[in-house]
């Protein structure tokens, strides 16, 4: 609900988009978006909202900080997402603002009365559990076939409306998703990843045939999507999560570069493909040698991150290998260092103790 924070003496504000429609799905709400009707930059500068906007005005609340945007109203001026030139005047109508947005259930509006403004029918789709277009504008933006898939994740008990799918297929036959820019790309599959059905993101871009289109090097399977969703279950964080879609992909490198990764959710595929290859090990020496590749030494945690995502893989004892970590990590290197007379001896008679401390246990 909308309050007092919010409400604005003589400006007409609505809360919009998610927050509305997770409220109505009885869902914990995120961050909060309001529009306001019929007033200009000036006067909202004027109450003492902060401007943020570029392409379009948008401010923060001089006290909350939420943002809001003016309402505005949009026409495809050139290709991608970016290709859009808005109008914010005065004139436009909340019903306006609303019938831009991509789906129906993100085009409810609550205004502070409480009282629902749905000019799209998304109260409707979101009781039939439809994920429907809104119009046929959807066809301009490729982002939107992003959030699709998207959604299709985050809520796998709904639907994708056959007109909707068409449209999105649309997308890719114009050749429009091809100007997806990779920040955006990687911002909504990390969104996506964080879901509690991941795979199914990238089965919904695979049916609107967008898959090879924006993740070309990403090998994607059924089995894979069921990986996806045990690491989902086991709450494992978005580069463990990243590590599991790639797991099939030979060259994750190149699919990081191409969707610009984050260089820890990059470094992660690259060591669970590493991982899963050397779990079966039967010698003390391929062992640690895995560990060495693995940075076991200097980065325990992650290696545990990294057994717990290839257990979402394949079943395998992961503390056997906890146990050979804390065997390497618990040489003393520095009592060894000290007790050794050629110092240029040092690297390898720590690893030779090491190595016979894991013999042990093998």
């Amino acid at each position: 609900m909308i309050g007092k924070d919010q409400v604005v003496e003589g400006l007409d504000v609505y809360a919009v988009g998610g927050a509305v429609r997770d409220e109505l799905l009885h869902l914990p709400a995120g961050d909060r978006d309001w529009v306001v009707v019929g007033a200009t930059p000036a006067e909202m500068e004027a109450r003492g909202f902060i401007p943020v906007g570029g392409d379009f005005p948008v401010f923060l609340h001089p006290r909350t900080k939420e943002e809001y945007a003016l309402a505005r109203t949009e026409r495809k001026s050139g290709r991608g997402y970016k290709g859009f030139t808005f109008y914010t005047g005065t004139d436009v109508t909340l019903e306006d603002d609303l019938q831009r947005r991509d789906l129906t259930i993100n085009a409810i509006a609550r205004h502070a009365d409480g009282r629902l403004v749905d000019p799209c029918g998304g109260v409707q789709d979101l009781q039939n559990r439809v994920l429907r277009h809104v119009g046929q504008a959807f066809t301009e933006d490729p982002v939107r076939l992003l959030r699709l898939a998207r959604f299709a994740a985050r809520f796998p008990d709904f639907t994708v409306a056959d007109e909707t799918m068409q449209l999105a297929c649309q997308l890719v036959d114009s050749g429009e998703v091809d100007a997806l820019v990779p920040e955006r790309v990687w911002q909504e599959v990390a969104k996506g990843l964080m879901t509690a059905q991941p795979g199914r993101m990238f089965k919904v871009l695979r049916q609107a045939g967008a898959l090879q289109r924006v993740l070309p090097q990403l090998i994607y399977t059924d089995e894979l999507g069921e990986n996806l969703a045990l690491a989902a279950e086991r709450q494992l964080p978005l580069a463990s999560r990243y590590a599991v879609l790639c797991r099939l992909t030979p060259d994750s490198d190149a699919l990081s570069t191409h969707i610009r990764a984050p260089s820890e959710c990059a470094s992660m595929a690259v060591l669970l493909r590493e991982l899963l290859a050397g779990l079966n090990v039967t010698d003390a020496e391929s062992a640690l040698a895995l560990m060495e590749r693995c940075d076991v030494l200097r980065k325990p945690e992650r290696f545990v991150a990294l057994l717990e995502a290839a257990r979402c893989v394949q079943p395998f004892d992961s503390r056997l290998w906890e146990t050979r970590m804390q065997a390497v990590r618990g040489v003393d290197a520095g009592a060894i260092a000290r007790a050794c007379e050629d110092r240029r001896l040092i690297p390898e008679t720590i690893r030779a103790a090491r190595l016979e401390a894991l013999q042990e246990i093998f």
